[in-house]
């Protein structure tokens, strides 16, 4: 069996393309604040990305830059700035921060009504809820590729590898909600057998940030596998599934780069357009 690549990056084009049509029906122009600190050159090409992204599909691109050497009042400062601007209808700050800053107390600076990447704890509170909010970018482009490719979700049973706010905890609230009904268990890299776990899962999301975490004797037969992980290594990014051996196995796969990473980008340009709605009612 050879799986089916699912493209994250067709899938983020169409999702661009449906945003930017609507941006251009509006009489303003959203605008989306982006905050990097330091000078970490993968943090400066994913700001460069999204910022790109924005202008793309006719939103203002507003980005603010400080050094390695800046305070937490420093970044707090510029945060509470941009949530007294009127021109700002999202904020992202690019994580993870320097050392020495705590990215928690930054994160929960920002106006829930302009917190883009979903992550304040009143967006994930409304999650647990299961109330309408900001919904973290990363789980939400991977519930809009599991649509795209028609990969049922009714009745499925998923196994999330991962326990991280950014990503697992979220996905899984999300994956059980009315409208998707999946049965859903969440392992992680203390999971005392993993395969015991994932193998018999209809779907399968590596997001635990171990490379080669999940191998073809984790993935049943014609499942789904969707891997969130991006590790840097001496050849390049890799993910958290081994994608040669799983990729025999599996029904659909999800390529890294390439997969979820667009997805990500593309639900901030959703979310920084849902965001700028709300604040006009």
């Amino acid at each position: 069996m050879s799986a089916q690549i699912l493209d994250g990056k067709q899938v983020a084009a169409t999702v661009k393309d449906e945003v930017a049509a609507a941006v251009s029906e509006l009489d303003y122009s959203p605008g989306l604040a982006t905050i990097l600190v330091g000078d970490d050159p993968g943090s400066h090409a994913y700001v460069r990305g999204k910022r790109r992204d924005a202008e793309q599909v006719g939103m203002i691109s507003i980005h603010h830059e400080l050094p390695d050497t800046a305070s937490q009042d420093e970044v707090a400062g510029l945060v509470d700035q941009l949530n007294g601007d009127d021109s700002v209808d999202g904020i992202l700050v690019q994580l993870p921060l320097p050392s020495g800053l705590n990215s928690e107390a930054i994160v929960e600076r920002i106006d829930p009504a302009k917190d883009v990447d979903g992550l304040h704890p009143f967006n994930l509170g409304l999650l647990v809820l299961g109330r309408e909010g900001l919904r973290p970018c990363t789980p939400s482009g991977v519930l809009r590729m599991l649509d795209h490719y028609g990969i049922a979700t009714t009745g499925a049973r998923a196994v999330v590898v991962g326990r991280s706010f950014l990503v697992g905890r979220p996905l899984a609230l999300m994956l059980s909600e009315k409208g998707i009904d999946t049965t859903v268990t969440v392992a992680h890299s203390r999971t005392a057998d993993l395969a015991a776990e994932t193998a018999d899962a209809d779907i399968v999301i590596a997001a635990a940030g171990a490379v080669g975490l999940v191998r073809a004797e984790h993935v049943k037969p014609g499942a789904t596998v969707i891997d969130v992980g991006i590790n840097r290594t001496d050849e390049g990014l890799v993910g958290d599934v081994d994608f040669d051996s799983v990729s025999e196995v599996a029904g659909a796969i999800t390529p890294v780069p390439g997969g979820v990473g667009p997805m990500t980008r593309a639900m901030l340009l959703v979310n920084t357009l849902r965001a700028a709605k709300a604040r006009r009612i």
